[in-house]
């Protein structure tokens, strides 16, 4: 997986100490007594994904959300490992679908491209930005258009999306992010959507080898820990899960959500419930801490807590979040 390369930075290297992200820019404060001199560095942050931003490039650019197809037609993939977050939702049939989030990265060829649902609304509601998507039912159009985002699709995005000859229709649109972001209008800044450790806090929660998101109709997901990146290796239908550019999709933090679908799961124009509070599992550092999430109406992020009302904090990195029906369940096998 593409990564920003990390900072070393003084301030933020209490051990166990957790850091709410904020894009801050870089200044220095120099103070002097008649025996010592005093400097204190503040770093760009990239607000999605806790890591540096040298250039503040993430201050200077919406949160891109691309909508794209998971079907096995579908892989591979083309731009998921350089998205900063990516939710996978429930959809008819009991499919799964994403909604990748750029910001950090733009990359010139993405998806495949498909089509909005009524879940993407809860998602994209705290961060507003760009939405890109194929098209959809009127009611899944109707839906986004409350959202505070600037939409782009097919029909207006021109060279923008384009198709794939060498793939099968509807599995060949793709998106360029960086014509997108261009046609975004003002800049909203992302904020950040977790809080994020400082660089040598030591891990915290259960150890864990592997687990799989149990989601129904063949589209389970596993997620193997490697000790030696510290990232999470995902597979789906049963193999590793590879993009096209040979890059195996590997996020730094998982957070499996437990919420409810309103309308039934895989029902055409039920949506995911994420306002409110249900049981999460967030897998970092190897690690699975378990707790609640919590979202108090559509315009907050939701926040993620311990049993013991601490905030679970991720390490800095990609994060994939997956939307799991209530009732379905994860299974966890410890590290030997």
């Amino acid at each position: 997986m593409r990564r920003i390369p990390l900072v070393v930075v003084a301030v933020l290297m209490m051990s166990g100490a957790a850091t709410s992200v904020s894009a801050a820019d870089t200044t220095t404060t120099t103070s002097t007594s008649p025996t010592t001199t005093t400097t204190v560095v503040h770093r760009r942050i990239a607000a999605l994904t806790g890591l540096p931003d040298p250039t503040a490039v993430t201050k200077r650019r919406s949160a891109l959300t691309i909508k794209m197809d998971n079907t096995p037609q579908a892989h591979p993939q083309y731009g998921i490992n350089e998205a900063d977050v990516v939710y996978e939702e429930i959809v008819e049939g009991g499919i799964t679908r994403l909604a990748a989030i750029f910001n950090s990265n733009l990359p010139t060829k993405v998806g495949p491209v498909r089509s909005v649902r009524r879940t993407d609304r809860e998602i994209v509601f705290p961060i507003g930005g760009i939405f890109a998507f194929s098209g959809g039912a009127q009611y899944a159009i109707s839906s986004i258009e409350t959202a505070p985002v600037k939409l782009i699709d097919q029909s207006n995005a021109g060279a923008a999306m384009f198709r794939d000859p060498t793939r099968p229709p509807p599995h060949n649109l793709f998106a360029n992010a960086v014509l997108l972001m261009k046609e975004g209008g003002k800049v909203h800044t992302p904020p950040a959507l977790f809080t994020y450790v400082a660089q040598k806090a030591p891990p915290v929660g259960a150890p864990v080898g592997s687990f799989t998101v149990n989601f129904g109709s063949g589209f389970a997901t596993s997620y193997q820990w490697d000790a030696t990146t510290h990232d999470w290796l995902r597979s789906i239908f049963g193999a590793p899960d590879v993009t096209a550019t040979g890059v195996r999709v590997a996020p730094t933090n998982v957070i499996v959500m437990s919420v409810k679908y309103y309308g039934g799961v895989g029902v055409e124009g039920s949506y995911a419930q994420m306002v409110g509070s249900g049981p999460v599992e967030i897998f970092s550092d190897g690690r699975l801490q378990k707790g609640e999430w919590f979202r108090r109406n559509i315009h907050l992020k939701t926040a993620y807590r311990s049993a013991s009302g601490q905030v679970i904090a991720l390490r800095p990195g990609q994060t994939w979040v997956e939307l799991l029906a209530s009732g379905e369940t994860v299974s966890v096998y410890a590290r030997s």
